[in-house]
Protein backbone atom coordinates (compact mmCIF):
# COMPACT_ATOMS: atom_id res chain seq x y z
CA UNK A 1 0.00 0.00 0.00
CA UNK A 2 0.86 3.34 -0.94
CA UNK A 3 1.92 5.78 2.38
CA UNK A 4 0.06 8.84 0.81
CA UNK A 5 -3.45 6.78 0.03
CA UNK A 6 -3.09 5.11 3.48
CA UNK A 7 -2.77 8.93 5.18
CA UNK A 8 -5.90 10.34 3.59
CA UNK A 9 -7.48 7.32 4.07
CA UNK A 10 -7.10 7.22 7.68
CA UNK A 11 -7.28 10.90 7.69
CA UNK A 12 -11.14 10.14 6.22
CA UNK A 13 -12.31 7.33 8.90
CA UNK A 14 -10.68 9.51 11.97
CA UNK A 15 -12.36 12.60 10.83
CA UNK A 16 -16.10 10.24 10.89
CA UNK A 17 -14.82 8.83 14.20
CA UNK A 18 -13.96 5.50 12.89
CA UNK A 19 -11.06 3.19 13.91
CA UNK A 20 -8.52 3.20 11.36
CA UNK A 21 -8.21 -0.75 10.15
CA UNK A 22 -5.96 -1.95 7.20
CA UNK A 23 -9.48 -3.41 5.76
CA UNK A 24 -11.31 -0.22 6.11
CA UNK A 25 -8.23 1.67 4.80
CA UNK A 26 -8.40 -1.39 2.15
CA UNK A 27 -11.76 -0.67 1.17
CA UNK A 28 -11.25 3.21 1.14
CA UNK A 29 -8.44 2.56 -1.02
CA UNK A 30 -10.29 0.24 -3.69
CA UNK A 31 -13.49 2.42 -3.52
CA UNK A 32 -11.44 5.62 -4.29
CA UNK A 33 -10.19 3.69 -7.82
CA UNK A 34 -13.14 4.86 -8.94
CA UNK A 35 -16.37 3.09 -10.69
CA UNK A 36 -19.09 1.12 -9.24
CA UNK A 37 -18.14 -2.15 -8.09
CA UNK A 38 -19.89 -5.38 -6.60
CA UNK A 39 -19.13 -6.67 -2.88
CA UNK A 40 -17.22 -9.37 -4.87
CA UNK A 41 -15.13 -7.35 -7.02
CA UNK A 42 -14.01 -5.60 -3.66
CA UNK A 43 -12.87 -8.23 -2.40
CA UNK A 44 -10.38 -9.55 -4.69
CA UNK A 45 -9.06 -5.98 -4.85
CA UNK A 46 -8.23 -6.21 -1.23
CA UNK A 47 -7.31 -9.78 -0.55
CA UNK A 48 -4.67 -8.55 -3.18
CA UNK A 49 -3.65 -5.68 -0.64
CA UNK A 50 -3.97 -7.75 2.38
CA UNK A 51 -3.61 -11.63 1.21
CA UNK A 52 -6.72 -12.45 3.79
CA UNK A 53 -9.42 -11.28 4.56
CA UNK A 54 -13.11 -12.39 4.77
CA UNK A 55 -16.13 -11.62 2.04
CA UNK A 56 -18.43 -10.86 5.71
CA UNK A 57 -15.74 -8.55 6.37
CA UNK A 58 -15.39 -6.66 3.24
CA UNK A 59 -19.86 -6.23 4.06
CA UNK A 60 -19.07 -4.75 7.22
CA UNK A 61 -16.76 -2.69 6.44
CA UNK A 62 -19.14 -1.43 3.30
CA UNK A 63 -21.75 -1.09 5.81
CA UNK A 64 -19.72 0.47 8.29
CA UNK A 65 -18.33 3.30 5.75
CA UNK A 66 -21.81 3.80 4.05
CA UNK A 67 -23.45 4.59 7.25
CA UNK A 68 -20.98 6.93 8.08
CA UNK A 69 -21.02 8.72 4.33
CA UNK A 70 -17.65 7.41 3.50
CA UNK A 71 -19.26 4.78 0.60
CA UNK A 72 -22.30 5.27 -1.32
CA UNK A 73 -24.55 1.83 -1.76
CA UNK A 74 -26.44 1.53 -4.90
CA UNK A 75 -28.84 -1.17 -6.35
CA UNK A 76 -30.33 -0.90 -9.90
CA UNK A 77 -33.28 -3.36 -9.94
CA UNK A 78 -32.61 -6.70 -10.80
CA UNK A 79 -28.65 -6.37 -10.12
CA UNK A 80 -26.52 -6.77 -7.55
CA UNK A 81 -25.56 -3.87 -4.88
CA UNK A 82 -22.85 -1.97 -6.22
CA UNK A 83 -20.83 0.30 -3.91
CA UNK A 84 -19.19 3.68 -4.83
CA UNK A 85 -16.64 6.59 -2.68
CA UNK A 86 -18.74 9.28 -4.65
CA UNK A 87 -20.80 9.83 -1.04
CA UNK A 88 -22.98 12.26 -0.13
CA UNK A 89 -23.64 15.02 -2.98
CA UNK A 90 -27.07 13.64 -4.42
CA UNK A 91 -25.91 12.50 -7.77
CA UNK A 92 -27.87 10.28 -9.79
CA UNK A 93 -27.33 7.16 -12.21
CA UNK A 94 -28.01 6.13 -15.66
CA UNK A 95 -27.79 2.01 -16.35
CA UNK A 96 -27.46 0.39 -19.91
CA UNK A 97 -30.16 -2.21 -20.25
CA UNK A 98 -28.05 -4.47 -22.18
CA UNK A 99 -24.59 -4.29 -20.30
CA UNK A 100 -25.54 -3.17 -17.10
CA UNK A 101 -22.81 -0.12 -17.40
CA UNK A 102 -23.29 2.49 -14.65
CA UNK A 103 -22.18 6.16 -14.70
CA UNK A 104 -23.00 8.90 -12.70
CA UNK A 105 -25.50 11.61 -13.71
CA UNK A 106 -25.25 14.99 -11.26
CA UNK A 107 -28.07 16.17 -10.30
CA UNK A 108 -30.05 18.64 -12.85
CA UNK A 109 -31.66 20.75 -10.21
CA UNK A 110 -28.88 21.70 -7.52
CA UNK A 111 -28.87 20.36 -3.89
CA UNK A 112 -30.22 17.48 -2.16
CA UNK A 113 -32.63 16.66 -2.36
CA UNK A 114 -33.13 18.03 -5.80
CA UNK A 115 -36.48 16.93 -6.72
CA UNK A 116 -39.67 17.37 -3.56
CA UNK A 117 -42.20 14.72 -3.59
CA UNK A 118 -45.85 16.03 -3.73
CA UNK A 119 -47.44 14.30 -0.85
CA UNK A 120 -44.77 12.79 1.54
CA UNK A 121 -46.95 11.99 4.48
CA UNK A 122 -44.91 14.13 6.88
CA UNK A 123 -41.52 12.62 5.76
CA UNK A 124 -38.54 15.30 5.69
CA UNK A 125 -37.00 14.38 2.41
CA UNK A 126 -33.16 15.02 2.34
CA UNK A 127 -32.18 13.16 -0.80
CA UNK A 128 -33.41 11.73 -3.79
CA UNK A 129 -32.51 8.44 -5.75
CA UNK A 130 -32.64 8.20 -9.44
CA UNK A 131 -32.00 6.09 -11.96
CA UNK A 132 -32.21 6.08 -15.20
CA UNK A 133 -32.30 3.72 -17.85
CA UNK A 134 -31.18 3.03 -21.59
CA UNK A 135 -28.38 1.71 -23.65
CA UNK A 136 -24.34 3.17 -23.02
CA UNK A 137 -22.55 4.01 -26.46
CA UNK A 138 -21.20 0.35 -26.96
CA UNK A 139 -24.38 -1.52 -26.94
CA UNK A 140 -25.92 1.66 -29.04
CA UNK A 141 -22.90 0.79 -31.41
CA UNK A 142 -23.28 -2.66 -31.00
CA UNK A 143 -27.18 -2.47 -31.85
CA UNK A 144 -26.37 -0.29 -34.95
CA UNK A 145 -23.92 -2.75 -36.04
CA UNK A 146 -26.81 -5.42 -36.02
Amino acid sequence: MSQPAEDESATLLRARGMRVTRPRVAVLEVLAGGGHLEVDEIARAVRARLDSVSTQAVYDVLGALSRAGLARRIEPAGSPARFEARAGDNHHHVVCRACGAIADVDCAHGAAPCLDPVGAGGFVVDEAEVTFWGLCPDCQRAKADD
